[in-house]
């Protein structure tokens, strides 16, 4: 039984991520509850959402430890755990808990749910060597991903595959992928995979990106400026701009359906013009976090396609590095953080 302290990277006090405000520390290692695991971990991946809560975008319980993209191995159980066991290689995602009676839980809907937890928001995460996890969220992972290649399966992968399934792209439709970073870049294998006479257009900013989306496979790459070739039947943005969301739908096919997968946008979405943009029944839906089910099927998807993720990976020292550089886009596909030594 491991006892005493561990380092972890804290969130005290938010602000601008260039400050530096994450403080690798000394914290005690959590013991499970009843119903959950505590796991060594391994590695964590660094999102957007990490930006969000530390330079207080997104409201969050703090002092805190980020971090919702976990891989590590079960190294103790509660009372009460029954579907794993000691030594599991699993994962934990974004989803943390939800109530488990209200509507939206009954229904498989516990991303809606109004008493929703987050991993690395409202309980601590993974930017540490230990932590705890109910059991149900703690999925095993497929042994053909390494501990770095899981990691961006577990958000990026998971989100980017709940935005294709509400996207509900038919085979033979066109889909546009607006930002290229860590959920866009298993999106498109993922497209590419279910719908393989579908054509796919991205737009991005960054050249790096636009190299990677083209080695994946996207049939015409450039920027919101410049016009595809043709118009999308479905969209999905992944960019923290709000000006992609008018743009998008401007570029959108008749009857199709723009999808935002973002928690949060770091400016506005402009005035929309009705006869414009909407018009024409076109559509807009949000993203609403992941359920365990999302999880579950993603990652057999994933084996099966399988899924091969672009990863970055970095000591879990440099998670302030990690996020300044992530805010820039200077990351190609998704960053990992390396926690055990």
């Amino acid at each position: 039984m491991v006892k005493g302290v561990m380092r972890a990277q804290v969130l005290i006090e938010t602000g601008p991520i260039e400050s530096r405000p994450l403080r690798l520390t000394d914290v005690p290692v959590p013991e499970p509850g009843p119903n959950q695991v505590r796991l060594r971990v391994s590695v964590c991946g660094a999102c957007h959402t990490e930006l969000d809560e530390i330079e207080g975008r997104l409201p969050t319980t703090r002092p805190i430890v980020p971090g919702h993209q976990v891989v590590g191995r079960v190294d103790m159980m509660g009372s009460g755990v029954t579907d794993l066991a000691v030594g599991d290689r699993v994962g934990v995602a974004w989803f943390f808990s939800a109530c488990g009676v209200c509507r939206f839980c009954h229904a498989g809907y516990e991303n809606l749910c109004p008493q929703a937890q987050w991993t690395g928001k409202d309980a601590n995460g993974g930017y540490a060597e230990w932590m705890v996890a109910p059991m149900e969220s703690a999925y095993r992972l497929p042994d053909r991903f390494t501990d770095p290649q899981a990691a961006p399966l577990l958000c990026a992968g998971v989100i980017g595959y709940r935005a294709f399934r509400l996207a509900g792209l038919q085979d033979g439709e066109t889909l546009a992928l607006y930002g290229f970073g860590a959920s866009a870049h298993i999106v498109i294998q993922v497209a590419k995979h279910s719908c393989p006479a579908s054509r796919i257009f991205v737009f991005t900013r960054g050249e790096s990106h636009r190299q990677l989306a083209a080695r994946l496979g996207a049939d015409w790459v450039g920027t919101v400026a410049e016009t595809a070739p043709d118009r999308p039947d479905k969209s999905i943005d992944f960019t923290p701009s709000g000006e992609v969301v008018r743009d998008a739908l401007a570029h959108l096919q008749r009857g199709g359906r723009l999808v935002i997968n973002a928690i949060r946008k770091a400016s506005p979405v402009p005035p929309l013009d009705y006869g414009t943009h909407l018009w024409e029944e076109r559509e807009i839906k949000s993203v609403a976090n992941v359920t365990r089910r999302d999880a579950r099927d993603f990652l057999a998807l994933a084996a099966a396609v399988p899924i091969v993720p672009e990863v970055e990976e970095f000591p879990l020292e440099a998670a302030n590095d990690v996020l300044i550089r992530l805010k820039a886009g200077r990351i190609e596909g998704a960053a990992v953080l390396r926690v055990a030594t």
